[in-house]
């Protein structure tokens, strides 16, 4: 395994001598530190970049550093600690295939029981030694001479390898949302992907800005302690019932003794999934059917029929993020809770003011406004073959090849690139294909001693143009304004088919599709 480069040793000093030399010499330049190549250099210690370093060790490479600007691994699970936080997709399906846990306490689990999950991925793989913790990368950069990579940190160390992953996953920024006046608030502001721990909730004001997927997870928590909670909405999402259990003991014993149940629950889990690809992905008959649960689900919470009005959303279901709740709407109707749909127009000194001219006074604002997805750039400069730089050729939107490479960055490999996105099945489903893509490509460099494996630029304009036009026709594209779409409609985010469909394409690695040096 390389470890970090280390600064050289300065030369002992000598005593300075009584009498001066007839001739002075100059002091000797100090020469960079060599940085040696890793086989693999991982940017991120999420789900993705542990995933990267499991199946890489699986495969026999353990020349491995992982990059991670945290002090802790986790990612996305590790920030999202939020009040009620959780996946929306069942935990036996939310897990890696090739790492599976019999003890998942319920169906859906919680961010801090996943966060579990990650930390005993490290444990179980003995991932530790490979990790490089607070090393925040600024630059990726390419050298095409030597065929390496070297990752620069906000301290300016370096860290080099012949193969990079971006695995710093799509959700790891957040920030405040640009609304007129936020610097005005006095009050206290939390954002839902940096919780404030320390802050009581008891009897406060509180203002909660989003109802996403974050949204209706903490706003059910914090009418539970809050002592009025105003939820203001933009748009109202589809809402799907979410079928939660506690998983009994002989459940998990089931699981434990014989590993085949459990992989026969993930199976039937995840076709269930699948299917669902009909209702959210394309409209169809089943579009129709998965409205009308959802349209039961809001008018049986929901016995009010303006509330209901103003929770029924106007564009097709799959258009946006579906969302699964069962306390969300419930929750609304409380005496300390009330819907706001009235646009903000600002933040002022005491609270929100919303366009009719009510200012609604609050302690705290939590904003649940999710993440700075980039649809057009990169979370830090990329930079590839003759200067080239990554984020600038994105202006137009986001392109790879089979969403993992990109022409003209060679030996450089992407988590959840662009078209990678399901809008119906676990994210992991998704990303054991690209982990699994990316160790095929790493293994070609290795074994045949390459300095270059670039994916040839007319193969990924042809695969582009290919899966734009299926974009076209789905959901997504049908006219709603949502976090899967740049500012012009560009979808640089989901990928238009089935998981099975994205599996096959992504278990081909057809070695005519590149060029090698």
């Amino acid at each position: 395994m390389t470890a970090p480069p280390t600064s050289p040793k300065k030369a002992a000093r000598k005593p300075a001598s009584r009498q001066r030399s007839s001739s002075r010499k100059e002091p000797a330049a100090k020469k960079a530190p060599v940085i040696k190549p890793a086989s693999v250099l991982i940017v991120g210690a999420g789900f993705a970049g542990l995933g990267m370093a499991i199946r890489l060790k699986q495969a026999g490479i353990e020349d491995i550093v992982i990059l991670e600007r945290a002090n802790a691994v986790g990612g996305t699970w590790r920030d999202n600690q939020y009040p009620g936080a959780a996946c929306d997709v069942p935990s036996n399906l939310y897990s890696y295939s090739f790492a599976p846990n019999p003890n998942w306490s319920r169906s859906f689990s919680g961010s801090e029981e996943i966060l579990g999950y990650i930390q005993h991925l490290v444990a179980e793989f003995e991932l530790e030694s490979y990790i490089r913790f607070e090393k925040n990368v600024q630059e990726l950069s390419f050298d095409e001479k030597k065929g390496i990579w070297t990752a620069t940190t906000d301290k300016g160390e370096q860290f080099a390898g012949r193969a990079a992953v971006m695995a710093q996953g799509p959700l790891s920024n957040c920030s405040f949302p640009a609304i007129t006046g936020i610097e005005d608030f006095k009050g206290h502001k939390i954002h839902s992907a940096r919780w404030d721990h320390e802050y009581d909730f008891t009897g406060k004001k509180v203002a909660v800005i989003g109802t996403g997927a974050s949204g209706i997870q903490i706003i059910p928590e914090l009418v539970k302690k809050a002592g009025h909670v105003k939820v203001f909405q933009r748009t109202p999402g589809w809402v799907l019932p979410r079928p939660d259990f506690v998983t009994p003991a002989w459940n998990k014993a089931l699981f434990r003794k014989l590993p085949a149940s459990q992989q026969a629950m993930r199976n039937l889990l995840f076709w269930t999934h699948e299917s669902m690809a009909l209702a959210v992905i394309w409209s169809s008959p089943l579009t129709r059917v998965a409205e009308r649960v959802a349209k039961m689900h809001l008018r049986r919470q929901v016995k009010d029929r303006w509330m209901r009005r103003q929770l029924s959303p106007d564009f097709t279901i799959g258009c946006k993020r579906v969302l699964v709740s069962n306390d969300y709407y419930p929750a609304l109707q409380k005496d300390n809770a009330k819907l706001i749909t009235w646009p903000i127009a600002r933040l002022s000194e005491k609270g929100i003011r919303t366009v009719e001219g009510i200012e609604h006074q609050a302690d705290c604002i939590v904003f649940a406004t999710g993440f700075d997805v980039s649809h057009s750039g990169t979370p830090f400069p990329v930079k590839g073959r003759k200067g080239r730089v990554l984020g600038d050729e994105w202006q137009g939107g986001a392109q790879a090849y089979k969403s993992i490479n990109v022409s003209g960055y060679p030996n450089l490999y992407m988590t959840f690139g662009p078209n990678s996105g399901p809008g119906h099945n676990s994210a992991l489903v998704y990303m054991e294909s690209q982990l699994d893509y990316a160790v095929k490509g790493v293994q070609k460099i290795l074994q045949e001693d390459l300095k270059m494996l670039d994916v040839k630029k007319d193969v990924q304009r042809k695969h582009n143009q290919a899966m734009q036009k299926r974009l076209a026709k789905t959901n997504w594209n049908s006219g709603c304004k949502s976090w899967y779409l740049t500012e012009d409609g560009f979808n640089a985010t989901m990928y238009p088919g089935f998981a099975t469909q994205y599996a096959a394409q992504m278990a081909a690695f057809e070695e005519n599709d590149y060029e090698t040096a």
